[in-house]
């Protein structure tokens, strides 16, 4: 635990010290079998970019405004003010719609990410009843303001009259999670009552508003114990190995296709930008296992004309190296591998840094090359004025437009966390997250342990951050795509349209999935989501 955080990060890689290493690998490999184990959330539909290169005339014109078949009216029980509406004397300022309506142009609407921050993790192999004992219970000691507060609200609670005075219906989850958000917020002294209210309405293997309920239930009370310490030893976890972790990663692009379909439109973007030029070097702020950059790889080397020479560059840190099960040179030898396949010349460069850490020394920039930068899901993480002395948000995005970019990818998640008060930032992650849960109830059954475990250890451990953790130690800080254009704009970046060629092949392939997944094109800009919530943005800028 960190200035108050009760989430604690797992150990990493030891070998991994704080200061800022950069080495390029040049070698082929002699055995890639092991490489082709690696199944990360950067991987993708297997889909032809050779089309995007050959054709001169793709994203020359404007796209009009598409919409997915299927979108219909909004859903309008996700949005704020009906959730407060339903509350009865519950009400708190509401924040942006997160949905497909028309908005304006330059306050975008509003909507965690997959990080590479490691919390620690439920046993894989424990039951599912061992595993909600552990989330669930035992009672966990949750101070209030005094011994009399504590027990005027126990005393509520034996009377059964606390519903009436806070409005709450019997059995009401909804209003029960955010009758609780409400009360740790205010230090309420009907905060212990309503957290033992919802220990009985939660379940990791319910529906998807249970199962929300489950983790947002661990974070508030790791948030109000302030070291959260009985809460982890009350689990009894362990870190899943670097090959579990990966598979949980992979698992869930495979049932959340916003997330492969954004890294599908970016490179969409990428191979347009790139396909006539000689000597291209792309910058990956967020690298892992590097799958993203297969299919660009695949496809240059297939271009009329010949290859180009391809250099990328790698940056991450070592919390990436602990997923990764490796550090950055096993990237760039699987990268290596998959160059020397095609015949492409190829080169590897690794930077041993996290994000805010980067400068223009560590990345090599030479003269002739074309640059290509990628943000997918990463600068959420990067700090920016809130939280540290120097904006290194706005920092990094400046110093990238220095470099006079061909194209710049990013891809984020639409959610406004960053500066939110807690009350807020809690209203958002419900809805944010309620989205999220029932997109992927649609796709595994609910005692699915796959899909357990990728909740588990791929979303749970964002929503407890958002809930649990303040100052530094809040790393999800999500930005709206309106906020997001505001700061490259000022950098002095303008919109790139993304390929309408690759964006058509993806609405195509969504309708492979159910009904109430969302995609919209609009200005050049994805947007994708479930019902009438936006989760994901992917756009480009030059």
């Amino acid at each position: 635990m960190m200035n108050g955080c009760p989430v604690r990060a797992v150990p990493l890689n030891n070998d991994a010290g704080p200061s800022v290493q950069a080495k390029r690998t040049s070698q082929y490999p002699n055995d890639i079998a092991a490489q082709n184990e690696f199944g990360d959330r950067h991987s993708l539909i297997g889909f032809s970019l050779a089309e995007v290169l050959s054709n001169n005339d793709a994203g020359d014109s404007k796209q009009e405004q598409t919409v997915h078949q299927g979108h219909g009216q909004p859903d309008a029980s996700m949005t704020h003010a009906n959730i407060l509406n339903d509350q009865g004397s519950l009400s708190a300022q509401p924040t942006p719609l997160h949905n497909f309506l028309p908005v304006p142009t330059d306050e975008m609407i509003t909507g965690a990410s997959l990080t590479d921050e490691q919390t620690e993790y439920f046993s894989t192999t424990d039951s599912l009843g061992t595993l909600e004992n552990a989330i669930l219970g035992p009672e966990l000691d949750i101070s209030c303001d005094s011994p009399k507060s504590l027990l005027q609200a126990k005393n509520l609670l034996k009377q059964g009259n606390w519903r009436q005075v806070l409005g709450i219906n019997t059995g009401d989850l909804k209003q029960v999670i955010i009758a609780c958000g409400k009360a740790a917020a205010e230090n309420d002294i009907h905060t212990e009552v309503l957290i033992s209210e919802l220990r009985q309405l939660v379940s990791i293997s319910g529906d998807p508003m249970q199962r929300l309920g489950a983790y947002m239930l661990e974070g508030l009370v790791a948030r109000l114990s302030f070291s959260g310490s009985k809460l982890y030893k009350s689990l009894k976890c362990k870190e899943p190995t670097s090959s579990e972790l990966i598979s949980h990663m992979h698992h869930l692009c495979e049932i959340c296709p916003f997330y492969r379909f954004s890294y599908m439109s970016a490179n969409g973007a990428i191979a347009e930008a790139i396909k006539s030029e000689n000597f291209v070097h792309i910058i990956d702020f967020h690298i892992a296992q590097g799958s993203q950059w297969i299919t660009i790889i695949e496809a240059l080397a297939a271009r009329s004309g010949g290859p180009p020479c391809l250099r990328i560059t790698g940056i991450d840190d070592s919390n990436s190296a602990y997923a990764r099960g490796g550090g950055l040179d096993m990237v760039g030898t699987r990268l290596h591998s998959v160059s020397a396949s095609c015949g492409m010349p190829f080169e590897f460069n690794a930077v041993h840094a996290a994000s805010h850490e980067v400068y223009l020394e560590h990345l090599d920039i030479r003269p002739g090359e074309v640059i290509v930068v990628n943000f997918a899901y990463e600068l959420h993480h990067t700090p920016d004025e809130s939280v540290s002395t120097e904006n290194h948000r706005n920092r990094i995005i400046r110093m990238i437009k220095s470099l006079s970019p061909r194209v710049v990818t990013l891809v984020e998640q639409e959610s406004n966390t960053n500066t939110a008060p807690f009350f807020s930032r809690y209203l958002e992650t419900f809805e944010y997250y309620t989205a999220m849960f029932e997109s992927i109830d649609v796709a595994l059954p609910r005692d699915d342990k796959r899909r357990i475990s990728t909740e588990q250890h791929c979303l749970a451990r964002d929503v407890i951050n958002l809930i649990a953790c303040e100052g530094a130690e809040r790393v999800e800080r999500l930005e709206a795509f309106g906020k997001w254009k505001a700061r490259f704009a000022m950098a002095g970046f303008r919109p790139y349209p993304l390929s309408s060629l690759v964006n058509n092949t993806i609405k195509t392939l969504l309708d492979n999935y159910h009904s109430c997944y969302r995609l919209e094109e609009r200005d050049g800009v994805l947007y994708l989501g479930w019902k009438s919530r936006v989760l994901v943005v992917s756009s480009a800028w030059c």
